[in-house]
């Protein structure tokens, strides 16, 4: 699936409200960016911490449909977040998700969530159960 086509999916749902932008989509790696606005922080002018979950929870849902047949779906049943540092209003935050395991009922993935200057804002580990697709 084309990045064109992921956020087309993506735009009417959460990930377009936070306003996810896909840099790179494979079955191996995915890697966005997202904006700090006003609307997603918390009292100081800095992100709130369920907004870098989210984006986090997106990228790792990205990467495991990526590597699901037709006749499947997917859904997280776990994640654990380690928010190590902050991201200002008006700055950028960048995402990379990277599957730890791609199995046939359960995939884990792992992301990190880096400030413009590179510092290390979250670590996100998530497991996605695969489900049979409704009707399949």
């Amino acid at each position: 699936m084309t990045i064109s086509a992921l956020e087309e999916l993506l735009t009417p749902l959460l990930p377009g409200l936070l306003g996810i932008r896909l840099v790179e989509a494979s079955p191996e790696k995915v890697v966005a960016t997202m904006e700090i606005r006003t609307d997603l922080c918390t009292i100081g002018n800095i992100v709130h911490g369920g907004s870098l979950m989210a984006f986090a929870d997106t990228l790792g849902a990205i990467g495991t449909v990526l590597n699901l047949n037709a006749d499947k779906r997917t859904t997280t049943v776990e994640s654990s977040t380690k928010f190590i540092g902050s991201a200002p209003v008006g700055s950028t935050v960048t995402g990379e998700s990277t599957a730890f395991h791609r199995g046939r009922t359960t995939m884990v993935w792992q992301t990190t969530v880096r400030s413009e200057d590179g510092r290390l804002c979250a670590v996100v580990t998530q497991t996605q159960l695969v489900l049979d697709a409704e009707g399949a």
